[in-house]
């Protein structure tokens, strides 16, 4: 699964379904799934890492603990006694041992500049994936809110609609009962009127 960007957030739309209200769940879940994977993906890497900086401080201090043994002189011969060919004295001549050359801290400071790059590299990939995932975060949750508002508002909208055909439905229910009570009305005198008329009929 590819990790999500912030267009990728921005930009995702659903299908708004048919016979029920509010977006498709289905896409949604699978959206939020995907959220989801892409901050655990960021936080592994973040783990992966601190694990390598670790190993690179570890190196380092195996390095400096191998530049940092201390290099001893070596003691001074003793005095050299050459006999000249000549009966004549014998001449002592001291070799005296070559000063060593102190250790270069050049091997030391490349070590500390090495951790410095690990420790600098890793901050910022921990600041950007803690950034990359603030980013993420904050655009679901307004993605999110702008879902539960549509949703609302289409609730509102068809509790509207259906307080507009609920109140069309009494006023022809009224108009119903009223033909209903006038025609009963009409039907009883043309009835009674009949009647009347048999009654008048008989009598003559």
């Amino acid at each position: 699964m590819a990790l999500l960007t912030t267009e990728d957030v921005l930009n995702k739309t659903f299908n708004i379904v048919k016979f029920r209200e509010g977006y498709d769940q289905v896409e949604v879940d699978d959206f939020l799934d995907e959220v989801v994977s892409t901050i655990y993906t960021l936080q592994a890497e973040n783990q992966n890492l601190r694990e390598e900086l670790e190993a690179a401080e570890r190196r380092v201090a195996e390095l400096s603990n191998g530049q940092a043994t201390t290099f001893t002189a070596p003691e001074e011969p003793e005095p050299v006694v050459e006999e000249a060919p000549a009966p004549a004295a014998s001449v002592t001549e001291t070799v005296v041992a070559a000063p060593v050359a102190p250790a270069t801290p050049e091997s030391a400071e490349s070590a500390t500049s090495m951790l410095a790059l690990a420790q600098r590299v890793h901050d910022e990939y921990v600041r950007d994936g803690r950034e990359e995932s603030d980013r993420i975060i904050a655009d679901a949750n307004a993605k999110r809110d702008e879902i539960i508002a549509d949703a609302q508002n289409q609730h509102q909208n068809i509790l509207s609609q259906l307080d507009q055909e609920r109140s069309l439905l009494e006023g022809k229910i009224n108009e119903l009962r009223s033909f209903e009570a006038e025609y009963r009305a009409n039907l009883r005198d043309h009835l009674e009127g009949l009647l009347k008329e048999v009654n008048a009929g008989t009598q003559n």
